[in-house]
């Protein structure tokens, strides 16, 4: 069986269908530098509540997104709005 997708298909490589792979990667370094700044307490549930604080957010913003956007593109645009937000709200 052959499939033909058109000239202006945008193929892009997901895990299971839904997440792609910089996502994935992003998320397993947050999860890293926050598994790291959280062991730095001796409390177990100080740990857990930190954990849960500030890696489910972003683990929610990667599975149900902005329109199946990238969560790395939309950080970036984020940024680059705060950096100079004249440019996104010119008026003509």
């Amino acid at each position: 069986m052959k499939f033909i997708f058109p000239q202006n298909y945008n193929f892009n490589f997901k895990l299971f269908g839904f997440l792609d792979y910089k996502t994935i990667f992003f998320n397993l370094i947050w999860w890293a530098i926050i598994f790291l700044i959280s062991n730095i307490f001796s409390d177990l549930l100080f740990k857990i509540v930190f954990s849960i604080i500030f890696c489910f957010p972003i683990l929610l913003i990667s599975f149900f997104g902005f329109n199946q956007e990238n969560i790395v593109y939309v950080l970036k645009y984020i940024i680059l709005y705060y950096k100079n937000p004249k440019i996104y709200l010119y008026k003509k």
